[in-house]
């Protein structure tokens, strides 16, 4: 498995950020090809201190390369255009494989 996750440091506005993320931004991500679940949360808290994060994402794929072709795809394209119509704060986009194995 690999995922792509999706950090946002506070916007300007949260209540747009929540509302639009919600019914618009969402939307377009659940269209790209190859996404296998994805999860988000604005509930975003720090073990000490306060958070630098205001909401989270995170989109699970088979492997890497079934991100970077969805990433790649119309879909993709659009849903990565259209993150500067919420997150006025920003985005941080990290993604990994995920290592199998108990903890």
């Amino acid at each position: 498995m690999y995922k792509l996750m999706v950090l946002y440091p506070e916007p300007a506005d949260p209540d747009h950020f929540r509302d639009y993320y919600v019914n618009n931004h969402l939307p377009l991500v659940r269209l790209m090809p190859g996404l296998l679940a994805c999860r988000y949360s604005f509930e975003v808290a720090a073990t000490q201190g306060p958070t630098p994060y205001f909401a989270v994402f995170e989109a699970e794929f088979a492997d890497a390369a079934a991100m970077t072709a969805a990433r790649a795809s119309p879909e993709g394209k659009q849903a990565a255009a259209d993150v500067a119509n919420y997150a006025t704060g920003g985005a941080v986009v990290i993604h990994f494989p995920v290592q199998n194995g108990t903890c």
